[in-house]
């Protein structure tokens, strides 16, 4: 939907908008939000921040960090598992990061699909950086495939865009406690 203004107008909303924002926004179309990250706050999962703490939404698709006296926190969009089966629920903690993580299958996925090993690079499934979770198999990683994110697209890990992996991985220490939701 397109609105066009008149010159007088569209000055008259701009002059009204200087004293009242909320008067040229409602001259504006309606927009959604295409990404409906819910806000989250740590204190609803944990008792304190530890290290550092992540909160993985998997309703709105978003990943939510603290750092450890809460003066950082950052809002990720992510992909999530494809399927209710898929999703692990819970709290576990980050145990190892990896640069140019190599992936293994898991054996479901290998008999599902005939996957094999792959090494780090362009085609990983994993992206460029990887956090290990305390659950086997399940991970917090990029991806380079940037039409996952903001879908539920994955066998199970929760993944970001490499550029935002990249950021999270240099800020977010071993120990991080994380929950997902």
């Amino acid at each position: 939907m397109t609105i066009r203004l008149s010159r007088r107008a569209a000055i008259l909303t701009g002059l009204a908008g200087l004293a009242d924002p909320g008067l040229a926004r409602a001259a504006e179309p309606a927009r959604r939000n295409s990404s409906s990250f819910m806000i989250q706050r740590w204190q609803d999962h944990f008792d304190d921040l530890g290290v550092g703490t992540i909160v993985a939404d998997t309703a709105s698709r978003a990943l939510h960090y603290w750092n450890a006296d809460g003066s950082d926190y950052r809002i990720y969009p992510t992909s999530v598992p494809i399927s209710e089966e898929l999703t692990k629920r819970g709290y576990t903690r980050i145990v190892r990061k990896k640069i140019g993580p190599d992936w293994t299958p898991t054996p479901s996925q290998v008999e599902r699909f005939g996957w094999t090993y792959m090494p780090p690079g362009p085609d990983n499934p994993l992206g460029t950086h990887a956090m290990y979770l305390s659950w086997p198999a399940y991970l917090i990683h990029g991806t380079h495939d940037t039409r996952k994110i903001g879908r539920p697209s994955s066998d199970g890990c929760i993944g970001l865009y490499n550029e935002k992996i990249a950021e999270l991985f240099e800020i977010t220490p071993v120990g991080t406690q994380v929950r997902i939701i």
